[in-house]
């Protein structure tokens, strides 16, 4: 309890207690210094003592809110030893039991990051295989701010069956497989929500300060009523594509966590913008980056999948221009994309099969982050086409197509178009050349460009001798508002 106050004094004996994201159970990121907040009296000192190193003395400021910083230690392979952080000010103790040093990442984004794992194919079996306790999990309440605040709900749990049921199946999946390849713990902390924009994770200062962000997002925003309206806690569909609200009241929280990085399932939301997604998901990478303060640590996100959005035509491409502006982000300095072309379901927006796109984020962490070259992560990425009379000849980027092109049905390679001038695009028959895919279509007699994969729901079969798959694209740069298709 609070102290009662004569004039002049200073409160000594606030309740003391550490920031909502440190619980007990918790994952402390190896190797790198750990910053321990939370309230104490106001500016009263706090020793705060963790058992792999020494006591930390420091002073909480004039509204009490105090900030540490210690030491880590690099993990040891098969090191699972449970450890003890404590503060001590004003005769109070606060401890933290069973906490694990390793390695810590942030799953964030809308439903199909979100989609649990008792939802997921064949997950009554699938969850009888979850019992790992040195994995640990941080599923955030849902609320949303005006203003940033650090509070937050949740806590940090060791994974079971009975835990991780309702926790993200991307963000389990791609945290066994790294807990099983580095022999170390595994901290996976979900904060997002299904249905949810990109503008909602920035900052409400980045969206103003860029031309573009401003216009498309924020100012329309700030115009609208909505923007009167007294926020709480309550989901809806329109209030998680309100600017900044999601970031203010479920990202800025963390801020002081220590991770290893962000891994990103997010886009439907978006769909229909273009340049604008792309300039907000590298203002949101670069803010998040710097609002951590722990360099540019890396961000993986999974390009989004096929969906017909109940429009069964299969010429349409508004999808694909999406997707080809998802490819662009990862442009970005240690940024990377996940392909799921061929794990998809046309007419399902969530699909099932969640473990290959969890493991394919991990193998890109695994090969970029844990420097495992080995491990493969690139899908065969187109380099250049030659036209040669009636066929079109697709090379691909060498080390994305490793040891060879091959089909995961033993068919031929589906979802290929060829267009001469007029810019029609027709379907086309395509076939595996050693490294190169031959393209041709009895309705083009001189092709000028390739597609592939480029409409709005084809689940693909093409891929390299590791399973993974082509990531889709276009020779051509014709405007999208020109695009013309047919069967």
């Amino acid at each position: 309890m609070n102290s009662i106050m004569l004039a002049g004094q200073i409160d000594t004996v606030s309740v003391l207690k550490f920031a909502d994201p440190l619980t007990d159970n918790m994952v402390v990121q190896q190797n790198k210094a750990f910053t321990v907040w939370g309230n104490a009296g106001r500016e009263s000192e706090v020793v705060i003592k963790a058992d792999w190193t020494s006591p930390v003395t420091v002073k909480a400021d004039k509204k009490g809110g105090f900030k540490g910083i210690i030491p880590v230690p690099e993990a040891k392979k098969g090191d699972f030893t449970k450890h003890r952080l404590s503060i001590i000010s004003g005769g109070q103790t606060k401890v933290l039991n069973n906490i694990l040093i390793g390695e810590v990442w942030i799953c964030s984004g809308q439903s199909n990051m979100q989609f649990a794992m008792k939802e997921v194919v064949h997950a009554a079996e699938e969850l009888k295989k979850t019992d790992h306790p040195n994995i640990r999990l941080f599923n955030t309440g849902l609320n949303f701010s005006n203003t940033p605040i650090l509070n937050v709900s949740g806590h940090w749990q060791e994974c079971s069956p009975e835990t991780v049921e309702g926790f993200s199946a991307v963000g389990y999946y791609f945290g066994k497989k790294l807990y099983d390849r580095l022999k170390v713990p595994v901290g996976l902390l979900f904060t997002g929500i299904g249905a949810s924009a990109c503008q909602a994770y920035l900052p409400r200062e980045v969206l103003a300060g860029d031309r573009l962000l401003d216009s498309v997002y924020l100012a329309p925003y700030l115009r609208s009523g909505k923007s009167k309206e007294k926020i709480d806690g309550g989901f809806s569909f329109e209030k998680v594509t309100r600017p900044y609200l999601l970031y203010n009241a479920m990202i800025n929280p963390f801020k002081n966590l220590s991770i290893r990085g962000v891994i990103w399932y997010q886009g439907e939301s978006n769909r229909k913008d273009r340049l604008p997604y792309t300039r907000a998901m590298y203002k949101m990478i670069t803010s998040w980056r710097e609002k951590f303060g722990q360099g540019n640590f890396p961000f993986y996100y999974v390009q989004v999948a096929p969906f017909f959005y109940d429009q069964e035509d299969p010429a349409l491409a508004d999808y694909a221009f999406f997707r080809e502006q998802q490819e662009k982000i990862s442009k970005l300095d240690h940024t990377a994309m996940v392909v799921t072309m061929d794990v998809g379901e046309a007419k399902n927006l969530h699909p099932k099969d969640k473990k290959p796109v969890g493991e394919r984020l991990a193998g890109t962490a695994l090969h970029k982050t844990y420097n495992d070259l080995d491990e493969p992560y690139l899908g065969p990425h187109f380099q250049h086409v030659v036209f040669e009379g009636k066929k079109a000849v697709v090379s691909f980027i060498p080390e994305t197509i490793l040891s060879g092109l091959t089909t995961n049905d033993g068919k031929a390679p589906k979802f290929f178009q060829l267009a001469g001038k007029d810019q029609v695009f027709y379907p086309a028959a395509a076939k595996i050349e050693g490294n190169k895919i031959i393209v041709t279509s009895k309705r083009v007699k001189s092709p000028v460009a390739v597609r592939y994969a480029f409409t709005n729901y084809p689940v693909t079969n093409l891929e390299n001798s590791n399973g993974l798959p082509a990531v889709p694209f276009r020779s051509d740069r014709w405007d999208e508002k020109g695009n013309n298709m047919k069967d």
